[in-house]
């Protein structure tokens, strides 16, 4: 059964691992990768990533990506949203803890940022705008 709006625009800001994909070559399948992301109901969706990954290269070349989030308790459900690039920008501080802080207890998400920054450099943040939607709860009655 579809998710109404509300419903998969809540499921979508809670804290899932996204599964991003984006057409990286014509004669291949989408490149699809594992990624944190955020979003606020309504609004756009971002996604932090360094700035010259081969999936950063891929979402300039196709101006477009799409990310699925899913879980499998109680019931299986899932949203799937895909849209147009409105813009990137370099990653703060506080936009690295803020996505740290998401998917990591808080006494861990300080130390995380502090060890990305050191090993893997610069960020930016990639923000799209939903606009095409697909969802479900396969459980639902």
């Amino acid at each position: 059964m579809a998710l109404p709006r509300e419903v998969r625009e809540q499921f979508l800001a809670e804290p899932h691992v996204g599964a991003l994909s984006v057409v990286e070559r014509p004669d291949r399948a989408p490149l699809t990768v594992p990624i944190w992301y955020q979003y606020t109901p309504g609004g756009e969706l971002w996604v932090r990533t360094p700035p010259d990954s081969r999936k950063t290269r891929a979402i300039r070349a196709a101006g477009r990506f799409s990310l699925m989030v899913q879980r499998t308790t109680p019931t299986v459900r899932y949203v799937s949203v895909e849209g147009p690039v409105t813009r990137t920008e370099p990653c703060t501080d506080e936009r690295s803890l803020e996505m740290a802080t998401r998917y990591l207890p808080p006494e861990a998400a300080a130390g995380f940022v502090e060890y990305e920054r050191t090993q893997f450099g610069e960020h930016i943040i990639v923000y799209m705008r939903p606009e095409h939607w697909l969802s479900a709860d396969l459980g639902a009655g």
